[in-house]
């Protein structure tokens, strides 16, 4: 049985092309659910148009798809709230020097 926990050690995997910081760290996923092996995610960039989005959410994708017991992953992307380098945590804030 897929958890989140296994998503987001996956995710931990994931990043920002532009920024040497995983998407969990950054606080772009917003939602996870999980539903007979299929992962719904919610996420955001840290901007929107974002040239990259297609990039980051294809890797999101990918790198869940490896999970044990996942059939489909989708993602959709949100910007509502919208990102702000208040939702990362504190070991990304502290690799930017914020």
């Amino acid at each position: 049985m897929v958890s989140k926990q296994d998503v987001m050690k996956a995710l931990k995997d994931c990043y920002d092309p532009e920024i040497p910081i995983n998407v969990v760290d950054l606080g772009l996923i917003y939602d996870i659910s999980i539903n007979s092996g299929r992962v719904d995610i919610q996420m955001t960039l840290t901007a929107v148009g974002c040239p990259l989005s297609g990039v980051i959410t294809n890797e999101v994708m990918q790198k869940v798809s490896t999970i044990k017991g996942v059939k489909n992953v989708d993602v959709k992307l949100v910007f509502d709230p919208p990102w702000s380098p208040k939702r990362m945590n504190s070991k990304a804030r502290q690799q930017l020097g914020l």
